[in-house]
């Protein structure tokens, strides 16, 4: 008696939930668990996706805003010549970088 009350009383808030709603939340229902993790894991995986999408679109907008706009080279040289950042276009640095044994390994040539 007690399992069919507890039955009626869920299939009532299915109701009421779809009249408010107009239709169920599907990850609300009761479903077996593996469904449930099969859904999360799609659920996560949708989210990355769109994620990922907006971070392209939101880099692409602002790399495409100004194309004139050369401010950061102008930044870059003012950092080299401060000693903040190293040219990595001087011989000596792809010099070591050629012979940086992590780095060749990294890709795989070594």
């Amino acid at each position: 008696m007690q399992m069919f009350k507890k039955l009626v009383s869920k299939m009532n808030n299915q109701r009421k939930q779809k009249a408010i709603q107009g239709m169920l939340n599907p990850l609300a229902c009761d479903f077996d668990e593996n469904k449930n993790e099969f859904l999360d894991k799609l659920s996560r995986q949708a989210v990355q996706m769109f994620e990922k999408k907006c971070d392209i679109k939101n880099f692409s907008k602002l790399v495409l805003s100004d194309p004139e706009n050369t401010s950061h080279i102008e930044m870059t040289q003012e950092m080299i010549k401060q000693g903040k950042i190293v040219d990595p276009f001087e011989d000596e640095k792809l010099a070591q970088l050629a012979d940086n044994e992590k780095f060749l390994k990294d890709l795989g040539l070594i």
